[in-house]
């Protein structure tokens, strides 16, 4: 019987990255796709972190842009674990920024990640705990 993998509310640090002149818009904005890709990236390997088996993005919820990042800042993504299903994981995303020239730390963007546990054909499978299966 596998052994079903439990949610935690602890809030960990899974992705630390300076924002760069290549991902900006002309205004020196980031775009928004590269804040939710290393969001999206910071979910996966908190979700990885529960399972062995491989686990695919099915949806992005409740997104939100509070504020912009600008080159020079440092992207900081924290992952909490929010529900742990039969074959799906939902993962709560926080992107703060260190600013480059206060290092002033403040919330930009936040959402849900929900992944779901599949096999080597593709088919969901139910999301054991790391290391019994």
């Amino acid at each position: 019987m596998a052994q079903e993998a439990q949610p935690s509310t602890e809030r960990e640090l899974v992705i630390r990255v300076v924002a760069m002149l290549a991902d900006a818009n002309p205004d020196g904005d980031m775009f928004g796709g590269w804040v939710l890709s290393q969001m999206d990236l910071g979910a996966w390997i908190q979700a990885r972190k529960l399972t062995s088996h491989r686990v695919v993005t099915v949806a992005i919820d409740q997104i939100v842009f509070h504020k912009p990042v600008y080159v020079g800042d440092c992207l900081l993504v924290y992952a909490t674990t929010d529900r742990i299903g039969r074959t799906s994981i939902a993962i709560q995303i926080e992107a703060l920024v260190e600013r480059k020239e206060s290092l002033a730390t403040e919330t930009v963007t936040e959402g849900r990640f929900v992944f779901v546990a599949i096999d080597e054909a593709r088919q969901p499978i139910p999301v054991t705990r790391r290391g019994t299966t």
